[in-house]
């Protein structure tokens, strides 16, 4: 069955074991900061496997690593956390089941650019101490706005946590209320597109084999990473989560531009 489910996606033994790499360091990352497992995992994975196995293979491991951070503080926090993150949560669920119909129709060079230069540039500005905070009046309105341009993203790319990062960022959410709401918006994102990618098709049995298997190394990352997360304070928390933003948005800017 291992052999047919390579078979089927066009993969070899290394190419796997590659893509298990690749997955612990994006679970360390998630788990230290909170975001960036899809981004590291769709980047990397998108220079040596075939972009639809590439957004395949981090659906199952995003799901359960969000799924440990969401409820990481208990049942309730995470359910409060989803009462106040509703509008964000509704743009983003809704959005990612209408932008996922519209996989191969949309050139992939073009969400990384439109995506990359914001988050890059935001993240700059706001790292080198410019301040560009939300104004109370208009956060629901934002909020809504930002969970829909990340639905919108997360239906084709598997990648939505930019433009939630910006909307915590700015409002100075603390630490924990900041990766639990993270855990909490991208696993309902997760649950949606798994679901629109069963009706597409791109979640089939031997891809979700594949993804299946990189569930252990995201994992054992994410483990990982709590221990660093852990010692972080806040204002150093926020200066990583800056620089790895800034570090983001430059490697989608580069893969928009095919370098």
């Amino acid at each position: 069955m291992f052999e047919q489910m390579l078979t089927s996606l066009g993969l070899t033994v290394p190419l796997v074991l590659f893509a298990c790499a690749v997955t612990l360091i994006a679970g360390f990352v998630k788990g230290a900061v909170g975001f960036a497992m899809p981004l590291i995992m769709i980047s990397a994975f998108s220079s040596f496997l075939p972009p639809h196995v590439a957004l395949a293979g981090l659906i199952l491991p995003t799901l359960l690593t969000n799924l440990a951070q969401a409820f990481r503080q208990g049942v309730a926090p995470a359910v409060i956390t989803a009462r106040q993150r509703w509008r964000f949560l509704l743009g983003t669920v809704v959005f990612i089941g209408i932008s996922a119909q519209f996989l191969d129709d949309i050139p992939r060079s073009l969400y990384l650019l439109l995506l990359g230069v914001p988050v890059a540039v935001y993240a700059g500005l706001q790292l080198f101490g410019v301040p560009l905070a939300l104004r109370l009046q208009h956060q629901n309105r934002a909020e809504w706005l930002l969970g829909m341009i990340g639905g919108i993203y997360g239906g084709v790319s598997g990648i939505w946590g930019p433009p939630l990062l910006v909307f915590l960022l700015s409002t100075k959410t603390p630490k924990l209320e900041m990766i639990r709401a993270q855990g909490v918006v991208f696993l309902l994102g997760s649950v949606a597109l798994l679901s629109a990618h069963i009706q597409t098709g791109l979640a089939n049995p031997s891809s979700m084999a594949f993804s299946g298997l990189l569930v252990v190394p995201a994992m054992l990352g994410m483990t990982l990473g709590y221990r660093l997360q852990d010692r972080l304070d806040q204002d150093r928390f926020r200066v990583w989560t800056q620089a790895l933003l800034v570090v983001t948005g430059l490697n989608l800017i580069l893969g928009g531009l095919g370098l």
